[in-house]
């Protein structure tokens, strides 16, 4: 693809100026609305996803696993972890949004006006989602503990987070932070690249400019583009993902990152790094949808344009 300079400051979009620090607030708090409540949504999937991931024959299928935790513990049970899943979410998906929106300003328009769109597109969602997991990393911890020891290490986020700390300090909330970034960067990668080149690529093949379409026509090339975006996230990010719920819940203390992540995988071997894929692509690949159909929404209902396909 030849290099295309990315699209610059430009006149007020409704209100708000595009590009201008409500611009980027506006994007903030859409990625906010757009992943939380998502993530959440998906509690009894991430909680049977995590706990197969831990032990593969802990449950023979997720019916049978959401039927014995509900028999068990009821609807709170299936929701267990959903607390700091809405949380950490929330900061996660302000961090990714509102950051690739500055990024892929200051890197296509600032810094090099010449790039090929597609390697601004990854360096920005690289950059943002560096900064995201930053916030994230101290919830995801701890769910993956509620979620992943029987019985539960914590029963709230305010137990596990005192318990974490007065045990480990603050670093025991980040002991997860290499693999988690080795997980959701290149997730957020693929979300982000793969997103904006099918948006560009639907509105190709229709044969006319995105302006020329509505507003609920466009959003509905957000969510398809999100899912075929998603389904990509989930495929390269998956071992990763294992790899944060073995470490979470089995490394040892005083053990460092690099030696836990070796005997964890001899022990798992390269088939278990993909245990629970299945479950995990109709996660993402939905989550991812209806994430880029939301904050597309949230930025119509603003007078934004939608992203992707300029």
């Amino acid at each position: 693809m030849a290099a295309t300079k990315m699209q610059g400051r430009g006149p007020p979009a409704g209100n708000i100026e595009l590009y201008s620090g409500t611009y980027f607030g506006a994007c903030a708090l859409g990625g906010v609305i757009a992943c939380g409540p998502t993530h959440t949504s998906v509690t009894p999937l991430d909680l049977v996803k995590c706990r197969r991931q831990v032990d593969p024959k802990i449950y023979t299928s997720n019916l049978s696993a959401w039927r014995s935790i509900y028999a068990k513990e009821g609807l709170r049970g299936v929701f267990f972890g959903w607390s700091p899943t809405l949380i950490g979410y929330s900061f996660q998906g302000g961090g990714k949004y509102g950051f690739y929106e500055v990024f892929k300003y200051l890197y296509g328009d600032k810094m090099f006006p010449g790039m090929n769109k597609t390697v601004v597109y990854l360096g920005a969602s690289a950059s943002a989602e560096f900064l995201a997991d930053i916030a994230l990393c101290p919830f995801e911890a701890i769910k993956v503990r509620m979620q992943t020891t029987l019985p539960p290490f914590a029963g709230s986020l305010r137990e596990g987070w005192g318990k974490v700390t007065a045990k480990e300090g603050v670093s025991g909330l980040y002991k997860g932070i290499t693999p988690l970034w080795g997980r959701q960067i290149p997730y957020t990668m693929v979300k982000f690249a793969t997103f904006e080149k099918t948006v560009e690529y639907i509105y190709k093949t229709l044969g006319k400019p995105k302006e020329s379409y509505n507003t609920l026509q466009q959003t509905g090339v957000s969510f398809l583009g999100g899912y075929i975006a998603g389904i990509g996230c989930a495929v390269v990010s998956h071992p990763a993902d294992v790899m944060v719920s073995k470490l979470n819940s089995d490394r040892q203390a005083g053990e460092s990152a690099t030696k836990a992540i070796s005997r964890i995988y001899g022990n798992i071997g390269f088939n278990g790094l993909w245990n629970g894929l299945g479950v995990r692509i109709v996660m993402i690949g939905t989550l991812t949808a209806f994430q880029w159909l939301i904050y597309d929404s949230f930025k119509v209902s603003l007078g934004l344009p939608t992203t992707g396909g300029h």
